[in-house]
């Protein structure tokens, strides 16, 4: 199976717990591809994932299964090229808009399962990764709060979240798709500008059950959980940020502890990988 992550080296923590709970729910051969980029901003400059965090993660795969791979896609050039101009300094990182430029990696499998780095895995993915998506530019997963706001047809739910999205590189590049998607990004600011670009300018997408992208809580059918920003109504209205990374919110905020297996090993690994 082909799993794509994007980020940067502030993002190594979320990347290593994501890849832990896909090893422990996988039994199949892992090709793990991580797109980054040095880039610059007006604000900010961003460094992409040392080769030191790419080789950890390769070696901790083999330790798994002697076919599992780790492989870094630096697209510095390539997003320079196409920078996309208006949406460089939103409250997102430019990191976002990396999975825009797949089609323009040679290499790169037909069939991809994208996951944001604040993805963790709770069960096997196998069928969901295996589906037939060859008339579906990718497969993805409503958003929680953006279907209630955004809608492409008014008729019904149709805005997906781009945490988990199943793709198909080979009808992506036929239609131009991430083409369309990167132009838009160059010249229209918009409010999490990857994901507002794919939901407006996809053809043919295909929406499934809320299990495969949980964004509000784990339930007992959750394949993938994101850690999303959710709302609170109690005892007050407020929002609730916790990532995966941050394991005494996760058990205290969250009351999580379905993934302590995990965590514990994460705690375990990450001052090796840090190299501390």
């Amino acid at each position: 199976m082909n799993i794509l992550y994007c980020g940067n080296e502030k993002m190594a923590d979320g990347l290593l717990i994501s890849i832990l709970s896909l090893l422990k729910h996988s039994t199949e051969p892992l090709n793990i591809y991580i797109m980054t980029a040095s880039i610059q901003t007006n604000k900010t400059s961003y460094y992409p994932v040392s080769d030191q965090t790419v080789q950890f993660l390769a070696q901790q795969v083999k330790q798994v299964n002697p076919l599992n791979s780790v492989t870094k896609i630096d697209v510095t050039t390539l997003f320079n090229e196409e920078k996309p101009l208006a949406n460089l300094n939103t409250i997102f990182t430019p990191y976002c808009m990396l999975r825009l430029f797949a089609d323009l990696v040679s290499g790169l499998p037909n069939k991809l399962l994208y996951l944001d780095t604040d993805i963790v895995c709770h069960r096997n993915f196998r069928s969901f990764y295996h589906q037939d998506i060859s008339r579906n530019e990718f497969v993805g997963v409503l958003d929680y709060y953006g279907k209630w706001f955004f809608h492409n047809s008014g008729d019904h739910f149709d805005y997906v979240n781009s945490g988990v999205l199943l793709l198909n590189l080979k009808l992506i590049k036929k239609t131009g798709l991430f083409s369309q998607c990167r132009s838009m990004c160059q010249e229209k600011k918009m409010f999490m500008p990857d994901q507002s670009a794919i939901n407006k300018l996809a053809t043919s997408k295909k929406i499934v059950s809320h299990r495969f992208n949980d964004q509000r809580r784990l339930h007992r059918k959750t394949v993938f959980q994101h850690f999303t920003t959710s709302f609170r109504l109690f005892p007050w209205i407020h929002t609730l940020k916790v990532k995966p990374w941050e394991v005494d919110k996760v058990h205290d905020k969250l009351g999580l502890y379905e993934y302590d297996d995990i965590l514990t090993e994460y705690r375990h690994l990450m001052p090796k990988m840090k190299g501390l």
